[in-house]
Protein backbone atom coordinates (compact mmCIF):
# COMPACT_ATOMS: atom_id res chain seq x y z
CA UNK A 1 0.00 0.00 0.00
CA UNK A 2 2.88 2.67 0.90
CA UNK A 3 4.78 1.80 -2.53
CA UNK A 4 1.91 2.44 -5.03
CA UNK A 5 0.83 5.66 -2.49
CA UNK A 6 4.76 6.54 -3.04
CA UNK A 7 4.08 5.94 -6.69
CA UNK A 8 1.11 8.05 -7.21
CA UNK A 9 3.17 11.33 -5.50
CA UNK A 10 5.94 10.49 -7.29
CA UNK A 11 3.55 10.65 -10.40
CA UNK A 12 1.83 13.49 -8.98
CA UNK A 13 4.98 15.78 -8.54
CA UNK A 14 6.54 14.93 -12.18
CA UNK A 15 3.53 15.77 -13.75
CA UNK A 16 3.44 19.14 -11.59
CA UNK A 17 7.27 19.65 -12.78
CA UNK A 18 6.42 18.90 -16.25
CA UNK A 19 3.65 21.44 -15.91
CA UNK A 20 5.71 24.21 -14.65
CA UNK A 21 8.48 23.94 -17.13
CA UNK A 22 6.07 23.55 -19.85
CA UNK A 23 4.65 27.12 -18.54
CA UNK A 24 7.77 28.48 -17.76
CA UNK A 25 9.17 27.84 -21.21
CA UNK A 26 5.74 29.21 -23.09
CA UNK A 27 6.06 32.65 -20.96
CA UNK A 28 9.79 32.88 -22.03
CA UNK A 29 9.02 31.90 -25.74
CA UNK A 30 6.34 34.66 -25.47
CA UNK A 31 8.27 36.98 -23.94
CA UNK A 32 11.15 37.09 -26.48
CA UNK A 33 8.70 37.20 -29.36
CA UNK A 34 7.84 40.87 -27.96
CA UNK A 35 11.31 42.02 -27.32
CA UNK A 36 12.21 40.61 -30.74
CA UNK A 37 8.97 42.39 -32.42
CA UNK A 38 10.03 45.66 -30.59
CA UNK A 39 13.61 45.36 -32.21
CA UNK A 40 11.83 45.61 -35.24
CA UNK A 41 10.46 49.10 -34.11
CA UNK A 42 13.52 49.82 -32.95
CA UNK A 43 15.61 49.03 -36.53
CA UNK A 44 12.71 51.65 -38.48
CA UNK A 45 12.69 54.40 -35.45
CA UNK A 46 16.31 54.81 -35.90
CA UNK A 47 16.18 55.21 -39.71
CA UNK A 48 13.61 57.23 -39.04
CA UNK A 49 15.80 59.55 -36.52
CA UNK A 50 18.45 59.38 -38.75
CA UNK A 51 16.19 61.32 -41.84
CA UNK A 52 14.74 63.39 -39.63
CA UNK A 53 18.50 66.04 -39.75
CA UNK A 54 18.53 65.28 -43.43
CA UNK A 55 14.89 66.67 -43.63
CA UNK A 56 15.50 69.81 -41.33
CA UNK A 57 18.84 70.67 -43.04
CA UNK A 58 16.90 70.81 -46.72
CA UNK A 59 13.79 72.70 -44.94
CA UNK A 60 16.51 75.29 -43.55
CA UNK A 61 17.60 76.73 -46.78
CA UNK A 62 13.28 77.40 -47.52
CA UNK A 63 11.99 78.22 -44.04
CA UNK A 64 15.05 80.99 -42.93
CA UNK A 65 11.95 82.35 -40.49
CA UNK A 66 11.08 79.35 -39.26
CA UNK A 67 13.82 78.65 -36.65
CA UNK A 68 11.35 77.45 -33.88
CA UNK A 69 9.32 75.00 -35.89
CA UNK A 70 12.54 73.26 -37.18
CA UNK A 71 14.47 73.35 -33.13
CA UNK A 72 11.32 71.82 -32.15
CA UNK A 73 11.97 69.24 -34.91
CA UNK A 74 15.40 68.55 -33.42
CA UNK A 75 14.28 68.88 -29.47
CA UNK A 76 11.19 66.17 -30.58
CA UNK A 77 13.57 64.14 -32.47
CA UNK A 78 16.47 63.75 -29.57
CA UNK A 79 13.70 63.64 -26.82
CA UNK A 80 11.87 60.23 -29.43
CA UNK A 81 15.68 58.99 -29.67
CA UNK A 82 16.49 58.84 -26.20
CA UNK A 83 13.36 57.41 -24.97
CA UNK A 84 13.44 54.64 -27.75
CA UNK A 85 16.87 53.88 -26.24
CA UNK A 86 15.60 53.51 -23.05
CA UNK A 87 12.38 51.35 -24.18
CA UNK A 88 15.18 49.26 -26.34
CA UNK A 89 17.06 48.25 -23.21
CA UNK A 90 13.53 46.59 -21.66
CA UNK A 91 10.89 46.33 -24.06
CA UNK A 92 7.67 46.17 -22.92
CA UNK A 93 8.76 48.18 -19.21
CA UNK A 94 5.10 49.90 -18.78
CA UNK A 95 7.71 53.03 -17.88
CA UNK A 96 9.97 53.21 -20.71
CA UNK A 97 7.17 52.48 -23.19
CA UNK A 98 4.64 55.40 -22.04
CA UNK A 99 7.95 57.55 -22.00
CA UNK A 100 8.45 56.27 -25.61
CA UNK A 101 4.63 57.05 -26.58
CA UNK A 102 4.47 60.51 -25.01
CA UNK A 103 8.38 61.11 -27.00
CA UNK A 104 6.78 59.76 -30.28
CA UNK A 105 3.95 61.73 -30.44
CA UNK A 106 5.81 64.66 -29.47
CA UNK A 107 7.62 64.10 -32.67
CA UNK A 108 4.84 63.21 -34.99
CA UNK A 109 3.15 66.62 -34.09
CA UNK A 110 6.59 68.46 -34.79
CA UNK A 111 6.83 66.71 -37.85
CA UNK A 112 3.46 67.64 -38.92
CA UNK A 113 3.83 71.53 -38.36
CA UNK A 114 6.83 71.06 -40.73
CA UNK A 115 5.09 69.85 -43.14
CA UNK A 116 2.03 71.91 -42.96
CA UNK A 117 4.53 74.76 -42.95
CA UNK A 118 6.77 73.12 -45.95
CA UNK A 119 2.97 73.82 -47.90
CA UNK A 120 3.05 77.09 -47.46
CA UNK A 121 6.59 77.52 -49.41
CA UNK A 122 6.30 76.26 -52.68
CA UNK A 123 9.97 76.01 -53.73
CA UNK A 124 10.43 73.81 -50.92
CA UNK A 125 7.56 71.78 -51.67
CA UNK A 126 9.11 71.51 -55.18
CA UNK A 127 12.59 70.65 -53.61
CA UNK A 128 13.82 66.81 -55.31
CA UNK A 129 15.58 66.23 -51.93
CA UNK A 130 12.70 67.21 -50.02
CA UNK A 131 10.19 65.40 -51.65
CA UNK A 132 12.58 61.88 -51.65
CA UNK A 133 13.25 62.56 -48.14
CA UNK A 134 9.55 62.88 -47.31
CA UNK A 135 8.53 59.72 -49.56
CA UNK A 136 11.56 57.78 -47.66
CA UNK A 137 9.91 59.38 -44.00
CA UNK A 138 6.37 57.82 -44.98
CA UNK A 139 7.65 54.78 -46.30
CA UNK A 140 9.72 54.59 -42.91
CA UNK A 141 6.28 55.43 -40.64
CA UNK A 142 4.26 52.73 -42.84
CA UNK A 143 6.95 50.31 -41.41
CA UNK A 144 6.97 51.26 -38.23
CA UNK A 145 3.21 51.12 -37.57
CA UNK A 146 3.45 47.41 -39.24
CA UNK A 147 5.83 46.74 -36.63
CA UNK A 148 3.87 48.66 -34.08
CA UNK A 149 1.07 46.33 -34.77
CA UNK A 150 3.35 43.14 -34.51
CA UNK A 151 4.77 44.32 -31.37
CA UNK A 152 1.35 44.88 -29.81
CA UNK A 153 -0.20 41.48 -30.90
CA UNK A 154 3.14 39.80 -29.48
CA UNK A 155 2.30 41.57 -26.18
CA UNK A 156 -1.25 40.99 -25.77
CA UNK A 157 -0.33 37.08 -26.31
CA UNK A 158 2.15 37.29 -23.65
CA UNK A 159 0.00 39.31 -21.14
CA UNK A 160 -2.88 36.58 -22.05
CA UNK A 161 -0.60 33.71 -21.00
CA UNK A 162 0.78 34.82 -18.25
CA UNK A 163 -2.72 36.39 -16.88
CA UNK A 164 -4.71 32.96 -17.45
CA UNK A 165 -5.23 30.15 -15.03
CA UNK A 166 -2.78 28.34 -14.13
CA UNK A 167 0.21 29.75 -16.36
CA UNK A 168 -0.49 33.23 -14.08
CA UNK A 169 1.06 30.55 -11.04
CA UNK A 170 4.20 29.99 -12.71
CA UNK A 171 4.45 33.68 -14.07
CA UNK A 172 3.65 34.95 -10.45
CA UNK A 173 6.52 32.83 -8.95
CA UNK A 174 8.92 33.50 -11.55
CA UNK A 175 8.07 37.44 -11.90
CA UNK A 176 6.64 37.66 -15.26
CA UNK A 177 5.38 40.93 -15.06
CA UNK A 178 3.07 42.59 -17.50
CA UNK A 179 4.24 43.99 -20.85
CA UNK A 180 3.29 47.36 -22.01
CA UNK A 181 1.39 48.40 -25.65
CA UNK A 182 3.34 51.09 -27.72
CA UNK A 183 0.14 53.19 -28.13
CA UNK A 184 0.80 56.27 -29.32
CA UNK A 185 -1.69 58.97 -28.48
CA UNK A 186 -2.27 61.34 -31.38
CA UNK A 187 -5.73 63.49 -30.92
CA UNK A 188 -6.13 63.95 -34.68
CA UNK A 189 -5.99 60.66 -34.98
CA UNK A 190 -9.84 60.43 -33.04
CA UNK A 191 -11.14 63.52 -34.36
CA UNK A 192 -13.87 62.98 -37.31
CA UNK A 193 -12.56 64.37 -40.54
CA UNK A 194 -14.49 67.81 -40.85
CA UNK A 195 -16.55 68.14 -43.98
CA UNK A 196 -18.02 71.61 -45.50
CA UNK A 197 -20.11 71.48 -48.81
CA UNK A 198 -20.34 75.58 -48.58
Amino acid sequence: MRMSALFVLIVLAVLVGLFVMGAYNGLVALRNRYKNAFAQIDVQLKRRYDLIPNLVETAKAYLKHERETLEAVITARNAAQSAGSRAAANPGDPEAMRALAGAEGGLSGALGRLFALSEAYPDLKANQNMAQLTEELTSTENKISFARQAYNDAVMAYNTKRESFPANLVAGTFNFGAAELFQIENPTEKEAPKVSFS
